[in-house]
């Protein structure tokens, strides 16, 4: 099966390629950042991560970019409430972004851009959709006049024909489908933040910027377009009419888009005290690589209700996973292979990658992998796996990780940092427990289990030796 996608602009799933040679030219909307990012968001962001590692995985090169918003309305506000600037305010909210995003595991992608840091280019932009009439000015901002872009309403699938003349909107977001003129560049307003340009003292408003960094970092006409299905209209569909109002070209050949994400099937809201940002997840006690699975668990396309104890679940669904890839680096087997396990697991390869081709349906590429791991169980409880079987199985559990990552927990990980047992520590202790119970000394036997258990260290006794892991 070819790799597929569905394209919110044609409505259709598509097959997928590149426009050009063998790189995808991908732009993701990033954080907004006026305050930390909720986990919400952060199943938007856990898309774009599993998008970019299936293309990798799948041969692709990426030219990925993904913007901050660091200057908007409600950062204006909040920086000017803490008396700060909006350098100053977003900082803290910046970093704590990327941090939270490498606790998920999400890879950095290759171009990060920060809002104010391409008000030339937004300029530029503007002063060519002035030079083809597309914008107006009043009171001293800059419109565009989505008049003069007929296939306004292309991407939210509204018809906008009835659309009153002159109305138009200042603020950067709305949340009704009623078109109106939006600005692309904003007077300046008393003490606000502000930039000098051609047309005026002022800032950007917020469609204007992933436009013009979109195209100053990938060319005129992108691969792939994603973010959260909150921002097809009205800020993609103003994107499409910028970009397109400039170059007259296709702006993105394929549009994806992440549903919402409820908390217990409620709209998540902070009166109702369902509010969640991934620190506070975490204080509480979940594991982010728990976090990561349950917010990829639920293909990209389907609203995902995450729920305490759905959080739970799959806690020990990871840590089965877990158990049968120690249970595998662990096993005595035979030498040789066993080709009816050899062919099980290239099946479940196959399996995985149909269905990740498949506009990255994860729930069934999930149930692929749990479906191949208790049939491997069984084969090992049968004494069916031989040696060159680990390798083979080995592989589906690399597969699998490439794209899921959360085999490796960053407790243990933690706690190597923090200066606990190393592997080698590990295994001389596991050693003498051995000598100790052959010399019939249990209580030292105990005493050394007992040792490791308060380093982290759980062992479990079984017919194929001691295996051992981090709790």
């Amino acid at each position: 099966m070819a790799l597929r996608f569905y394209n919110t602009l044609t409505q259709e799933l598509e097959g997928f390629y590149p426009l050009q040679n063998n790189t995808v030219r991908m732009y993701t909307c990033g954080p907004t950042v006026y305050n930390f990012v909720h986990i919400g968001n952060f199943r938007t962001f856990t898309f774009q991560d599993i998008l970019r590692r299936w293309l990798r995985y799948r041969g692709y090169q990426l030219n990925h970019v993904m913007n901050v918003t660091d200057v908007d309305d409600k950062i204006i506000a909040n920086a000017a409430k803490e008396h700060k600037s909006i350098g100053d305010y977003t900082a803290v909210f910046t970093k704590a972004f990327f941090e939270d995003a490498a606790a998920l595991r999400l890879e950095q992608p290759e171009h990060v851009a920060p809002a104010t840091k391409h008000i030339d280019v937004m300029a530029n932009a503007i002063e060519q959709l002035a030079a083809k009439g597309c914008t107006y000015t009043s009171e001293g901002s800059t419109y565009f006049r989505i008049s003069s872009f007929p296939e306004y309403g292309k991407l939210s699938h509204n018809d906008f024909s009835g659309i009153r003349s002159g109305a138009r909107v200042d603020v950067d977001e709305y949340d009704k489908a009623d078109a109106r003129d939006f600005v692309l560049w904003k007077a300046r307003k008393d003490s606000e933040p502000a930039w000098e340009t051609p047309f005026g003292e002022g800032r950007p408003g917020w469609h204007i910027e992933c436009s013009a960094m979109a195209m100053s970092y990938l060319g005129e006409t992108l691969d792939i377009h994603a973010g959260g299905v909150d921002l097809i209209f009205p800020h993609h569909e103003n994107e499409i009419a910028q970009s397109e109002a400039i170059t007259g070209k296709p702006f993105a050949r394929f549009w994806l888009h992440a549903e919402h994400l409820h908390i217990e099937s409620q709209k998540m809201s902070k009166s109702l005290g369902n509010f969640y940002t991934l620190r506070d997840l975490l204080e509480m006690g979940y594991e982010p690589e728990a976090i990561r699975y349950l917010l990829a668990s639920v293909p990209y396309r389907k609203k995902l209700n995450f729920t305490f104890e759905s959080l739970k679940a799959v806690a020990k669904s990871i840590e089965r996973l877990r158990e049968f890839e120690l249970r595998l680096a662990s096993a005595k087997l035979p030498a040789g292979a066993n080709e009816e396990i050899s062919e099980r697991s290239r099946e479940a390869i196959r399996q995985f990658e149909e269905a990740m081709d498949d506009d990255l349906n994860t729930a069934e590429a999930l149930a692929a992998i749990f479906e191949y791991v208790r049939a491997m169980n069984s084969g090992l409880d049968e004494n069916r796996f031989q040696e060159e079987n680990r390798w083979d199985a080995a592989r589906v559990l690399e597969v699998f990780d490439c794209v899921f990552d959360v085999l490796k927990s960053s407790g243990s990980a933690e706690a190597e940092q923090a200066g606990s047992l190393s592997e080698a520590e590990i295994k001389a202790a596991i050693d003498e427990r051995s000598q100790a119970k052959k010399a019939r000394d249990f209580a030292r036997a105990d005493q050394i289990r007992g040792r490791l258990q308060e380093a982290g260290v759980l062992l479990e006794d079984t017919k194929d030796g001691v295996r051992w892991k981090r709790k």
